[in-house]
């Protein structure tokens, strides 16, 4: 077992120390690889690569550190009013519907014509006051608003729905976190992301810069989203060895620890398929632990309090 934080398990049969809980995730212990992770919450193609990033973090979280850096420019994070944002709203929604239809993951298009973001660099502030109560949190938070954007149409511009949005992470002190909204510190946060975007010249999200153990390498970076196996084909050439898989967390440990998830995210993960997807999520269902919500692009499920 590792330290008292953050739960593992050593597999044998892997010969790794494997997690056993989603919060391991985001330690900050020094490992072989480190993923910076550049990403703009507004980005349906940042909200689709999700499901990849969980899958690295559960199968090869002992290799892997992950930072993840929001690539938005405060002079390019707001719309201009008349025309401009006419276009910009149909952009977005088009992209949004786009990106949903191609993969499957629920992504609604509509909140831009019924709650149209016309600041959305509140929504990175927020994201950076989070993190300032931990890794796991700030996570689970940036997660957080973006199922409020993403699944459920809200406008994670408004100052009311980024707390409700801290109210509804375990373990969040929301007295802290609007203390630090209202502070510099998350504005100097965003700034130093800026910044590593800059110096790793990242143009577009979401992308990737994997890092290994040499210094003097420059690192290798990936534009866009691809298959699993790309990634994991990247890692094995970086490390120069086969990688030694951990078994996945089960799909109740992971509902549990995320609160919403969607049907084609799971199936992305435990390499599923939609059907077998929801006879465990059903099973689930059965003992009160999940309840299930249909969108336009496949249902969300969200943990529930157990049936007694």
């Amino acid at each position: 077992m590792a330290n008292n934080r953050y739960m593992y398990v050593c597999d044998d049969s892997q010969g790794a120390y494997c997690p056993t809980d989603p919060s391991s995730f985001y330690t900050t212990e020094e490992k072989p690889v480190e993923i910076y992770l550049f990403i703009d919450p507004l980005c349906p193609e940042c909200w689709v690569i999700d499901p990849i990033i969980k899958k690295l973090q559960m199968e090869y979280g002992h290799y892997l550190r992950l930072k993840t850096f929001i690539g938005i420019s405060p002079d390019k994070s707001s719309f201009q009013s008349g025309r401009n944002l006419q276009n910009r709203v149909q952009d977005m929604a088009n992209s949004y519907h786009e990106t949903a239809c191609r993969t499957g993951i629920p992504c609604e298009g509509d909140v831009w014509y019924e709650n149209p973001l016309t600041t959305p660099y509140t929504a990175a502030m927020a994201i950076k006051a989070a993190e300032m109560q931990g890794k796991s949190i700030g996570s689970k938070y940036s997660r957080r608003i973006r199922e409020a954007l993403f699944l459920k149409k809200k406008n994670i511009a408004d100052k009311n729905v980024l707390i409700d949005c801290a109210r509804h992470i375990d373990g969040m002190d929301i007295e802290a976190f609007e203390a630090d909204l209202a502070s510099d510190e998350p504005k100097k946060a965003l700034e130093s992301d800026m910044q590593t975007t800059n110096d790793m010249n990242i143009d577009t999200v979401p992308s990737m810069v994997i890092l290994g153990e040499d210094p003097n390498e420059p690192g290798i970076k990936i534009k866009g989203n691809y298959s699993y196996s790309i990634y994991v084909d990247i890692l094995e050439d970086l490390l120069g060895k086969p990688l030694e898989k951990c078994p996945l967390i089960s799909i109740e440990q992971f509902v549990s620890f995320y609160s919403v998830v969607a049907e084609k995210e799971l199936a992305i993960i435990y390499d599923l398929s939609i059907e077998d997807v929801r006879h465990e999520l059903k099973k689930l269902q059965l003992r009160c632990l999940v309840d299930e919500t249909k969108t336009k692009h496949g249902s969300v499920w969200r943990t529930l309090a157990p049936c007694y």
